[in-house]
Formats: C-alpha cells, sequence, structure tokens
C-alpha cells in the first residue's frame, strides 16, 4: 500500500486535501516505478493527515487503530501503519517530516525505516517542507522493510536532491559481528522525559542488543528543547512555499491546524528564517559528532505510549514535547532510523524504541534490528481484528 501523497498515473493524488480530490497525476513517483519495476503489487492508497501534516479533516476519516480503537493510529502516515499492523499488506510505503513513519509505527507496533535525506527520491511525492521530507518503508520485519527500501533507494535523475551513492543490497547482508557494534545510551536525558512503563521496555531492548554481544557508551545527546522548537517554524516557511499557488487564496478550504502552519511560514522573516537554519547546522554537526564514538543511538520514540483519542484532543505542551522530542530534532539532522517493538501496554498498544545511524548507515540499522527480531518475538504479535 502507497501513502497517498505518491503519484500513480492515472489516479488521483489527494494528500487528504479536498481541494486535490480531483488532482490526477501523470504519472508514476519514481519510488512507484521502482517499486513496480521490482515486481511490486500495490494494492491502493492509504489515507493520512491533511496536507501531510497533523490533523484528519473531512471529508477523509481518521485511520482506526487495529490494537485499541481509542487510542491514536499515529500521525501522517497513520493509514500506512494501520495498514500494515492489521495485515491489508505486506507493508507500505510512508513519508515523515517531524515523525510520520516513527510515530504510527510507534502506535501500530510496525517496523518503520526513515532513510536518510536524500537516499529515497521525492519525485512525484506530495510535499509538505522539502528539506525535511523522507520518504521510507513501514512492514511487519526489519527483514521486509530492507526488501522495500532496497526497491525504492537510489540515484534519480528527475531529483538531483537524491543521493548519488551506490545502494546496498539491505536484505542480503542482515548478519553482521554484533560484538563490533557500540550503541550510545544517554540514560540522564531519558531519566528525566520518559515515563517508567516506555523505559523499562526500552531498557529490556537494548540489554537484550547488549547480550547479543554489542557493546554500550554511555553518551550525551545535544539539547534538543531548541529543535523541537524551531522545527515548527522551519517547517512552516517550506510549507508556505509548497502552498504558494493554492494558499491564502484558497484559505476556505484549508483545516484549521494546516492554515496556522501556512500562517506562520507566510509571516517567518528571511533573517529569522536564517536563524533556525544556522542553529538546525549546529544541532546537526553536534549530533553528528557523536558517531565518532558509537556506531548507532538507541532512543525511546515517544516519551510515553501512543496516547489516546482524547489525550490528543487536548494538545499541550508536555504532549507536544513528548511526541516530537525524539523525532523532529533527527528530521532536521537528516540521519536514519529504524523503529522496532519492544513491549505492550496494559491497554493492548504497543511499545517501541528506535536505533538511529549514520548518514546512508541504514544497513547497520536494519542488520541490528533483524538481530534483535531473531532473539524476540515481539515483531510477530498482531491485532485480532
Amino acid at each position: 500500500a502507497v501513502k497517498d501523497i505518491f503519484d500513480i498515473e492515472g489516479l488521483p493524488t489527494t494528500a487528504s486535501m479536498a481541494i486535490h480530490q480531483n488532482t490526477i497525476a501523470r504519472q508514476d513517483a519514481t519510488v512507484i516505478s521502482k517499486l513496480q519495476d521490482a515486481g511490486a503489487v500495490i494494492l491502493g492508497k492509504t489515507n493520512l493527515t491533511e496536507g501531510v501534516y497533523g490533523e484528519h479533516v473531512p471529508p477523509f476519516g481518521s485511520p482506526v487503530n487495529p490494537w485499541n480503537a481509542d487510542y491514536w493510529p499515529g500521525a501522517s502516515s497513520s493509514g500506512s501503519g494501520v495498514a500494515v499492523a492489521s495485515g491489508l499488506c505486506a507493508a507500505a510505503l510512508g513519508s515523515e517530516t517531524g515523525g510520520s513513519i516513527r510515530l504510527p509505527s510507534a502506535a501500530n507496533g510496525t517496523v518503520g525505516i526513515k532513510p536518510t535525506w536524500g537516499r529515497v527520491s521525492r519525485h512525484g511525492v506530495f510535499e509538505l517542507a522539502a528539506s525535511l521530507d523522507h520518504v521510507g518503508p513501514m512492514a511487519r520485519s526489519a527483514r521486509d522493510a530492507a526488501l522495500l527500501l532496497g526497491a525504492i533507494a537510489g540515484a534519480d535523475a528527475n531529483d538531483p536532491t537524491a543521493s548519488l551513492m551506490a545502494v546496498p543490497s539491505y536484505a542480503a547482508a542482515l548478519e553482521l559481528n554484533a560484538s563490533e557494534v557500540t550503541i550510545g545510551l544517554d540514560k540522564a536525558w531519558l531519566d528525566d522525559t520518559v515515563d517508567a512503563e516506555t523505559l523499562a521496555a526500552f531498557n529490556a531492548a537494548t540489554r537484550e542488543l547488549l547480550t547479543a554481544g554489542c557493546t554500550a557508551k554511555e553518551i550525551s545527546v545535544p539539547d534538543v528543547s531548541e529543535m523541537i522548537r524551531d522545527w515548527f517554524p522551519t517547517c512552516a516557511a517550506q510549507t508556505a512555499l509548497a502552498h504558494a499557488e493554492t494558499f491564502p487564496a484558497r484559505r476556505a478550504e484549508y483545516g484549521p491546524a494546516l492554515a496556522s502552519l501556512l500562517d506562520q511560514g507566510i509571516a517567518l522573516s528571511a533573517t529569522e528564517y536564517q536563524k533556525f537554519l544556522l542553529k538546525r547546522e549546529d544541532f546537526s554537526g553536534r549530533f553528528n559528532a557523536l558517531f565518532t564514538q558509537v556506531d548507532v543511538i538507541a532512543l525511546p520514540v515517544l516519551s510515553f505510549p501512543s496516547p489516546s483519542m482524547e489525550r490528543m484532543s487536548n494538545l499541550d505542551d508536555d504532549l507536544i514535547a513528548g511526541i516530537h522530542q525524539f523525532t523532529c530534532p533527527f528530521n532536521l539532522s537528516r540521519h536514519p532510523s529504524i523503529v522496532l517493538r519492544c513491549g505492550t501496554t496494559p491497554h493492548n498498544m504497543p511499545i517501541v524504541f528506535q536505533l538511529i545511524g549514520k548518514h546512508f548507515d541504514e544497513q547497520t540499522l536494519i542488520a541490528l534490528g533483524h538481530l534483535y527480531q531473531s532473539r524476540t518475538e515481539w515483531h510477530r504479535i498482531h491485532p485480532v481484528i
């Protein structure tokens, strides 16, 4: 299944926006062509939040979390996460600008890979914020996700920002020597910000990797608080450009969350935006330097188990920080990540963790994910539909 932001010739690409219900694609997105060349059977498109941003709006409904209908199905790639977790498809394409592969993977208990920015072409993909948008796979296992990533990754003449680096055979190189892998852990940060239930599942997951032979090293991740705040205006400015032809001219056809983001982007001055860009590069450099000490960094995806729909209807600063502190900063830094399930809550909701790697080192993340899944059964637990 593919999120409804990827062009498929002859079909609408709506991005769950009323103004695009009749926007028919004239050619396939590059990733669609690559999937079809690899023999994939595309079953259909999945629903998402309006314009790849924050809320589901009419006439497009919200996907239902298959584990518990009262709980959040995730962010914009929610439909893809639900489809995979429900067994409606073997795998799905998602996209992420601030967490929308990792958050639906967390909410639905699927494997999600956010590749390095530029690892996968964005040609023919509806844009939210160009320098933050990542395209990646969602599946039930690290191996399945590896197969999908291997099919879609690589250079593209239609997208000059797609990397020219050769694409490894991810699924053919799943074995690794765990004793050669050092995992970075920032225990102080997690102890201060992650709830006990999530932290216990996270610690159990990292212990499993250490038992398998990996080495742990204590690190200190650069403060992410400014990156959480800066992500919103950075995204807003880029989104305003992407919607310049229809906003504000057709404001009445936009939902409140997306319209508010666009207003913020339009109001931002060039000097203000430059400040955000400089801070982004500063954080990215500091975070990237950690990979001179470690091979991967293990973190939660959420500070707490996936929230209920009721809780999501009452956003506050604590909820926003808990959802974004382990996602948005690493979109700004462009690093790859893999999400893996590691527990279950009393409400039958999945708990997950993520491994973040060096730029363009998705291979190590996938191999570690496969190693973890070869030693655990969490990914084999499926919802009763």
